[in-house]
């Protein structure tokens, strides 16, 4: 056992070896030891066996990260039933969630990333899982409870986005930190996940939907109580998350204690990293470090979602090329046809980010900033399709799914391998940092991309 473990940790050390021009690297001074700090067992490593529980647990970690985002997006049809008595409203709504959600999301985050020489990031994770518990639960309430105005509802809607959003970037700090630490193919299963969070909440949005009988009236707009069973569904998600999560860390704790205890140690150094989460000691690595080290992929990574944040804003505005009478089809309605797309849409990302699993960007840097630049192309296609039921330039109902699904691809495959790529290419001292970094840069790509689409009035 002795020697398979020595071999491990061969391995480990070879495969974050420093970098001539990281005079911060931890890697010329590891010990076979020092390997196995940050490591769960050995079944842990990149390149070993995979552990199918902490796979899936990471990817509903993943699904959860992004589940309530996805959210508020899927059921724009909803909010445009709440939001009817005010044309301000039912026009920028949509705006008005992103940019209230990016921005926190962005100010959590740089905030959070300031903090890595102190952070318990577990505590982060399984805090976001409780705060996304509460919050769907006061908004599955707020459909049959409080029944308000436009006016009180946005209240009670951008105050829910807030919450989400720090729940959000606690959860994007915690899980891409405390990922790293485990390999590559657990931030693949990440990456999985949130496109999961995509598809799954559209997915309920349309069963929901059409699971409550509607009238003509209604056709248009998502009616409370399948709103209702939309955020009850939420809910169970998190709940569901939470818990293999805390089964996770019981796991993680008990394995490191059995598997990393010497004989010659004393009780004060064989506590488990995460049985002592209130004094962790790290070193902080400044947010221009890893920006020089990581340029190329962090550029790339805000770049995809960047642009990525027009798809929100169309989605809920193109309709179907047919017109709306009484003999329409369900599917082309609003109220099943906005949801389809962002199902369509999101299915494309799952995709991409599958295929990253398959086939990584193992290339220059650049190009990957390049084909993330090179995404701008998607913006006026869909800009082309029947925006506002005002005629499509281009196509129909066929070519607008296709330009989705073909969007969505790319979005999910650049982002996954710039996000994969990234801890290969600096210390092992600097692992978890990067994943908080990696995430800031994400969320820099949302906040500017909502923020550019509010301003353009798309």
């Amino acid at each position: 056992m002795d020697r398979i473990r020595k071999w491990f940790s061969q391995q480990e050390t070879q495969a974050y070896t420093a970098l001539a021009s990281d005079p911060d690297s931890e890697a010329s001074t590891l010990t076979p030891a020092d390997v196995d700090i940050d490591i769960d067992t050995d079944d842990s490593l990149p390149g070993g066996p995979i552990s199918k529980f902490q796979y899936f647990v990471f990817c509903l970690l993943g699904c959860a990260m992004l589940w309530s985002w996805n959210m508020f997006m899927a059921c724009a049809t909803y909010f445009q039933r709440r939001f009817d008595g005010s044309d301000f409203l039912l026009t920028n709504f949509q705006s008005l969630i992103l940019v209230s959600s990016t921005v926190t999301n962005l100010a959590g985050s740089y905030w959070l990333s300031k903090r890595q020489a102190t952070a318990d990031y577990p505590r982060r994770i399984w805090l976001s899982l409780v705060l996304n518990c509460v919050l769907t639960a006061v908004l599955a309430a707020s459909t049959v409870v409080w029944i308000v105005g436009p006016a009180a509802y946005i209240v009670v809607v951008l105050l829910c986005v807030v919450v989400a959003a720090w729940s959000t970037a606690l959860s994007q700090n915690g899980v891409f930190a405390f990922v790293n630490t485990f390999g590559g193919v657990y931030m693949q299963a990440v990456m999985t996940g949130q496109a999961i969070a995509g598809v799954l909440p559209a997915i309920a949005q349309i069963i929901t939907v059409v699971l409550v009988p509607t009238t003509d009236t209604d056709s248009q707009a998502a009616s409370p109580k399948s709103a209702f069973l939309y955020f009850l569904t939420a809910t169970s998600v998190s709940a569901l998350s939470l818990l293999l999560f805390f089964t996770l860390l019981a796991r993680h704790s008990s394995s490191t204690s059995t598997n990393k205890l010497p004989t010659d140690t004393t009780p004060a150094t064989t506590t488990a990293p995460l049985e002592t989460p209130a004094t962790p000691h790290r070193k902080e690595v400044p947010l221009w470090t890893l920006f020089k080290k990581l340029r190329y992929l962090a550029t790339a990574l805000w770049l995809t979602f960047f642009v990525t944040m027009a798809f929100p804003v169309y989605t809920q505005l193109i309709v179907s090329v047919r017109p709306l009478t009484p003999d329409t089809p369900r599917l082309f309605t609003p109220d099943v046809f906005i949801p389809l797309s962002f199902l369509i849409w999101n299915l494309g990302d799952l995709g991409g980010r599958l295929l990253c699993g398959v086939y990584q960007w193992r290339g220059r840097p650049e190009a990957l900033t390049l084909m993330a630049l090179a995404r701008v192309v998607f913006v006026p296609a869909l800009a082309a399709c029947n925006v506002r039921g005002e005629g499509a330039l281009v196509g129909g109902d066929v070519w607008y799914w296709s330009v989705q699904f073909a969007f969505g691809v790319s979005s999910g495959w650049v982002g996954s391998c710039a996000m994969i790529r990234a801890p290969e290419v600096v210390g092992r001292g600097e692992r978890e940092a990067v994943g908080g970094f990696m995430g800031l840069c994400l969320v820099v790509g949302l906040a500017a991309g909502s923020a550019a689409s509010f301003l353009v009035g798309a």
